[in-house]
């Protein structure tokens, strides 16, 4: 059986944009559905994570040859309200492995315990909203709207303390990347346009290396994100899809759907339709969606 050939890129990227942290192991991880499909596109079916031993992986109990688990830093407007320090307090990357026909992906864990950026929240994931993204991103997918792809999903043998207690579980994900809109925030509220320089090279880089050759690569960067984000949108709007939660922090500058939450499809139009609880003045409502687009992409 083959090795899985993992690097994390990421993390050549230096201490401030992230924190080094392996996932909280588990007692008793049982796999509950593996995207076999997805695994065949990654090249990934003749490796330890198709096997048997893969619920350990997709726990976080066991770290694969050559990854690097880390939880990124992002600041993120949060209903227009602006937080400097967020970051993934309940998820880890573990790192890139490329594809058969030579594509870098993400590899991100969800519900793997407590890191620097968890505040009080315990770090884990209840078992309903695993498996919900899990479904959500594979039927956006199908549908051919660009999102996170779900590669595995695993319950934990313990339960997570909520209104009351849930079975826990942990979803491994796959994405182009997982910077987000809010990452670029972090470094710009700090005033270190060191680093900021050297996010939006790394974006570059590894998402969008031909603008490299343009005259100014940063404005090269921005337009082609805004063209991406109006795109992706534009699928959400034409499917009736309602993300919940666009916060800046919930925006990829790969230009796919990420992070479901209150996300959902309208079952009958109704414009100004909301799907978070929290959403108390429709800010993230159906028909709010383009205009969000706008300003997000303006922080």
């Amino acid at each position: 059986m083959n090795n899985i050939s993992f690097k994390n890129s990421y993390f050549d990227l230096g201490r401030g944009f992230y924190q080094s942290i392996k996932a909280t192991p588990v007692h008793n991880p049982e796999l509950i559905t593996f995207n076999r499909a997805l695994s065949d596109e990654l090249g990934l079916a003749e490796t330890t994570l198709s096997s048997s031993a893969g619920a350990s992986v997709f726990a976080g109990n066991t770290i694969p040859e050559g990854a690097a688990p880390l939880a990124m830093a992002y600041s993120g407007h949060q209903f227009g309200h602006f937080n400097p320090d967020l970051g993934d307090g309940r998820a880890i990357l573990l790192g890139q492995i490329v594809s058969p026909a030579g594509c870098s992906f993400d590899i991100h864990m969800k519900g793997t315990g407590q890191t620097a950026f968890s505040r009080n929240g315990d770090g884990r994931a209840a078992l309903g909203p695993v498996l919900r993204e899990y479904l959500v991103s594979e039927a956006m997918a199908q549908l051919g709207v660009p999102t996170t792809r779900a590669l595995a999903a695993v319950t934990t043998g313990e339960e997570v303390i909520r209104e009351r207690l849930l079975p826990g579980g942990i979803i491994t994900r796959v994405a182009a990347s997982f910077v987000r809109i809010g990452t670029f925030e972090y470094f710009l509220a700090r005033g270190d346009m060191a680093s900021l320089a050297r996010l939006a090279d790394y974006v570059i880089e590894y998402q969008y290396p031909h603008l490299k050759q343009a005259e100014n690569p940063y404005l090269a960067l921005l337009d082609t994100v805004i063209e991406g984000q109006a795109a992706l949108i534009a699928h959400w709007m034409h499917l009736g899809f309602i993300h919940g939660v666009m916060n800046t922090d919930n925006m990829s500058v790969a230009c796919e759907t990420i992070d479901y939450g209150p996300c959902a499809f309208m079952d009958h139009y109704a414009h100004d339709r909301v799907f978070s609880s929290i959403d108390h003045h429709g800010r993230y409502a159906y028909n709010n969606q383009p205009d969000i687009g706008f300003w997000n992409l303006s922080r």
